[in-house]
């Protein structure tokens, strides 16, 4: 095993996926949602950059190529298990949320069958586009939950009637709830909505992989 900078990068990815819990667990909300997005984002990035480098610099290996996808893995699941606790189990999430974890668990499973055959199917570029979907739908559900506590938190000693007064601007914003509540509401939705699409392509790529992979589990005679 050689010990190069892209499989320092995939180690420290797949330490940082359990430290998502570790932020909830030794951290207050809203800080431990921004710690947990930052944590999410950076680990996001050295996916990209040790690939990267491992191709520029000429240092691909076969450790590199076993360890990549299982920290990709790992984060995705732990986040999604950590989004999907503090949405109180909503189902807009909760529902791709276990298509995503049923079609990586399947997968993986077909790959330990195969064995060796398993790395004659290559990642297809839809494959690459479903995990970017997925980080980015996680960052944002991540950030729904910091900009939520912060609204929350500027709304303590507030009526109903005065915040609805403040969202609808007819009471001056002094506390600056419209833009939490506009962060909030947005991410939600746009990580909600990307999180359905990367559901989708976890799917059709989960079928297309199957589908690949079907020569190879036909009985021999």
């Amino acid at each position: 095993m050689r010990m190069n900078v892209p499989n320092i990068l995939t180690i420290l990815r797949l330490a940082a996926a359990p430290g998502l819990v570790i932020m909830f667990l030794y951290f207050n909300r809203p800080l431990a949602d921004w710690f947990a997005l930052v944590l999410f984002v950076t680990a996001a990035l050295t996916d990209f950059l040790d690939g990267y480098l491992a191709r520029a610099w000429k240092q691909e290996s076969r450790l590199g190529a076993m360890l990549d996808p299982i920290a990709d893995k790992a984060m995705v699941v732990i986040a999604l298990l950590v989004i999907t606790g503090f949405s109180g189990m909503n189902p807009l999430i909760l529902l791709p949320a276990t298509l995503i974890m049923f079609r990586e668990v399947f997968v993986s499973g077909l790959r330990e069958f195969l064995g060796d055959t398993a790395g004659t199917l290559k990642v297809t570029v839809m494959a690459k586009w479903k995990t970017t979907a997925q980080m980015v739908a996680i960052a944002l559900l991540f950030a729904t939950g910091a900009f939520e506590h912060y609204f929350g938190m500027q709304a303590i000693g507030m009526n109903a009637e005065i915040v609805e007064g403040v969202l609808g601007r007819t009471i001056p914003d002094e506390m600056g709830l419209l833009w939490k509540y506009y962060g909030m509401v947005g991410s939600w939705w746009a990580g909600i909505t990307v999180l359905w699409v990367a559901a989708i392509l976890t799917l059709v790529t989960g079928w297309d992989y199957f589908s690949k992979a079907r020569p190879y589990l036909k009985d021999v005679g």
